[in-house]
């Protein structure tokens, strides 16, 4: 059970008071999208069966992150150290179960004169604890709504480059980079690391630690050549 299902429930009511343009508008999607997710908003309560969060979540990400090849150790120890941000739920671990939903954090829904992120800050003030080590590999519209409430020497964000064929230098790109946080993280799990001296040792989708580009909190990883190919419909 999420541990925020009460939040998700009000912020779900919220939303089925919006009509299919508002919700358009909001989340910059065309109509036909708008209906099928007001349909979602509409019947989000009505005992539909739910999910495990990890595999449901369509994206780059979770396609890095391919769940459903864990085993059953790696499913426990994700459950008790990996968690996801979710503009309706709030924070999640992979198998909570979930209902089908549309809310990404960065929509500027307003509610009661308080935007979603800033609702989420406020509710998850105190969900963590400041002073354990953590592996930031989401997006930073969702990275904000705990960032305040973390210690800053214990947050390890990682980057991910690759080689231009161009320059020969390495370069941000934004699907390989989704793909291998997702990865990264699967490699965590499937590994069991436990401490983030352990971190650099990551070398899939041929991602090698730059030592050199690194520093403490933001480890870089880069590749040659993005193993990554197939794992995104934008990529083949």
């Amino acid at each position: 059970m999420p541990q925020f299902v009460s939040q998700a429930a009000y912020l779900n009511r919220a939303l089925q008071k919006m009509d299919t343009d508002a919700l358009a508008h909001v989340m910059g999607i065309n109509k036909t999208l708008a209906s099928a997710v007001k349909n979602k908003i509409d019947n989000w309560n009505n005992n539909q069966n739910g999910s495990a969060a990890a595999l449901t979540f369509r994206g780059d990400i979770y396609s890095g992150l391919a769940a459903a090849a864990w085993n059953k150790s790696d499913t426990v120890f994700a459950q008790n150290n990996l968690l996801i941000l979710s503009g309706l739920y709030g924070l999640l671990r992979p198998f909570d179960e979930i209902k089908p939903y549309r809310l990404e954090m960065g929509y500027q829904l307003e509610l009661d004169n308080q935007r979603l992120d800033k609702f989420w800050e406020t509710q998850l003030a105190h969900a963590l604890d400041a002073h354990d080590s953590y592996i930031n590999l989401t997006a930073n519209e969702y990275f904000k709504v705990i960032k305040g409430q973390l210690s800053a020497s214990n947050v390890i964000s990682p980057k991910f480059l690759t080689v231009s064929k161009k320059t020969n230098l390495p370069v941000f790109v934004t699907v390989h980079a989704k793909i291998a946080r997702g990865s990264f993280a699967s490699w965590l799990i499937t590994n069991k690391i436990d401490h983030v001296d352990q971190i650099t040792g990551y070398n899939k989708l041929n991602y090698t630690y730059d030592k050199i580009l690194s520093t403490k909190n933001e480890p870089v990883f880069v590749c040659h050549e993005f193993g990554g190919l197939g794992m995104s419909v934008r990529l083949k």
